[in-house]
């Protein structure tokens, strides 16, 4: 039996056998957790959706596939060790130890992160946290990547590198922690670790089949997948950053606030910038600049006030809608621009939430004592801020390019299509279904050459949609 009880409120009563110190749980505080849960585990497919809407039809059913599929498999590796390795209270200054191997002794004890809740459901939460960050960077191999190979990559880069910088960005013992760096919600360990990753990503795969072309020039396929993921996302966003107070307080009120206005003002921004280019007003801009604006917001959610949430909105808004234009420069070819919007717009973030976070508002919850940021005259904020970006950036970039590498030189491992797999589209080359219709192509084509069909299907598609017209007529 489990050593609880109830104390005349409902509330859960747990006394450590060892100390005899007695812990209290709120309901209130576990079922906001629970919830929040619920919100973030709802972003992982809003993302799949997001991704899929910029993507062309042919890849379309792949980014919705993966952020399922990326669900099972970071579930399995957190419960096999990732929640050990990230937050066991006897690990290193880096990285954890296996004392909750396979979740053992995981259930009433009061969770690393606060006293106020259960391990078992701090645990919960942190695992939604884990899952969508590798579906962040896995944004980097759409249109040119095999999906049975990541896998296996994202089992691998969440044991290498999500659960290393969780760990010294969140755990009591790691080093960013310990030296007083704020990050509320997951400014390096989610966003500037997965868009760091999609950058190692897109540099090793190399640029896409007529990259610098037209052929590259199309538009995103289905903007109402774009906006069905940005509301997913800035729905689940709540979650993300109001639970991460893991109570029912003030704070997890301020960090929701701060979310929603910093979401908005970066979609006005960017969709503004855009306009002043073609005068016209982009959906797909607006959610753009949403989801920099709630990436930006996340670091410092629970930190800073109202007021910094519109500067922190206007800024991700323009810095990460100019980053956009790196890949140009730079001459990679990050084909959904992960880094420009998650690893730029964390950076954003951590050197806003430096400046602006204050005591006060940090204490809303009526327990949190920090120094503030700037705003405070505490200034040496800014440093650590910018240590634990650097930090986050180069141990992503050159951990994911490794794990890629090892992985090209394992049999069946390899990520890179054949130009053919890459004119076909991933669907149909790896999936054999497709996001609209299940219709394969190989009765359709009627002796017809395969190949020279696939490239006319991605030169004339009203040529391919007519042939399919007269097929079906035929067949009935």
């Amino acid at each position: 039996m489990v050593n609880i009880t109830y104390d005349a409120s409902g509330s859960i009563v747990w006394q450590d056998p060892d100390t005899g110190k007695i812990f209290v749980y709120n309901p209130g505080d576990i079922a906001w957790t629970l919830a929040s849960t619920a919100l973030v585990f709802i972003m992982i497919p809003g993302l799949g959706y997001f991704y899929s809407g910029l993507l062309r039809r042919k890849n379309a059913l792949s980014m919705i596939y993966l952020s399922v599929m990326t669900i099972a498999v970071v579930s399995f590796q957190w419960f096999f060790w990732g929640f050990s390795l990230t937050f066991s209270e006897t690990g290193s200054a880096f990285i954890g130890d296996l004392k909750y191997f396979g979740l053992k002794g995981v259930l009433e004890k009061p969770s690393i992160g606060s006293a106020r809740i259960p391990s078992i459901v701090f645990c919960i939460y942190q695992l939604m946290f884990a899952a969508i960050t590798p579906m962040l960077a896995i944004g980097g191999f759409a249109d040119r990547a095999h999906l049975g190979p990541l896998l296996a990559f994202i089992f691998a880069w969440s044991t290498l590198v999500y659960d290393p910088i969780a760990c010294w960005t969140w755990n009591s013992n790691g080093w960013s922690f310990a030296h007083g760096s704020y990050d509320f919600a997951g400014g390096t360990p989610v966003h500037i670790s997965s868009g760091s990753a999609a950058l190692a990503i897109s540099v090793y795969l190399g640029k896409r089949r007529g990259y610098g072309t037209e052929a590259l020039a199309y538009k995103p396929h289905n903007t109402t997948y774009v906006v069905l993921g940005t509301v997913f996302l800035w729905f689940g966003w709540f979650g993300f950053n109001g639970g991460s107070a893991l109570s029912a307080n003030l704070r997890a009120a301020q960090a929701s606030i701060v979310t929603n206005l910093a979401a908005s003002v970066g979609g006005l921004t960017w969709m503004l910038w855009d306009y002043r280019i073609e005068r016209k007003w982009s959906t797909v801009g607006f959610c753009s600049g949403a989801i920099a604006g709630l990436v930006a917001i996340t670091p410092g959610s629970g930190f800073v006030g109202s007021p910094a949430a519109v500067l922190f909105g206007f800024m991700a808004g323009t810095l990460c809608n100019f980053a956009t234009q790196l890949k140009f420069v730079f001459g990679y070819d990050d084909s959904l621009d992960v880094f420009a919007s998650h690893a730029i717009g964390g950076i954003v973030g951590n050197i806003l939430t430096a400046i602006f976070a204050q005591a006060s508002v940090a204490g809303f919850d009526g327990f949190t004592v920090i120094p503030g940021g700037w705003l405070d005259g505490h200034w040496i904020q800014l440093a650590w801020h910018i240590a634990d970006s650097c930090a986050g950036v180069s141990y992503s970039f050159t951990m994911t390019t490794i794990i890629l590498w090892i992985m090209h030189y394992i049999p069946g491992l390899r990520f890179r299509v054949s130009e053919g797999v890459e004119i076909l589209g991933i669907d149909e080359s790896d999936m054999g279904e497709f996001a609209y219709d299940y219709v394969a192509i190989e009765p359709e084509l009627k002796g017809v050459s395969y190949v020279s069909s696939v490239v006319r299907r991605e030169s004339d598609p009203e040529s391919l949609m007519k042939e399919r017209h007269s097929s079906a007529s035929g067949n009935h």
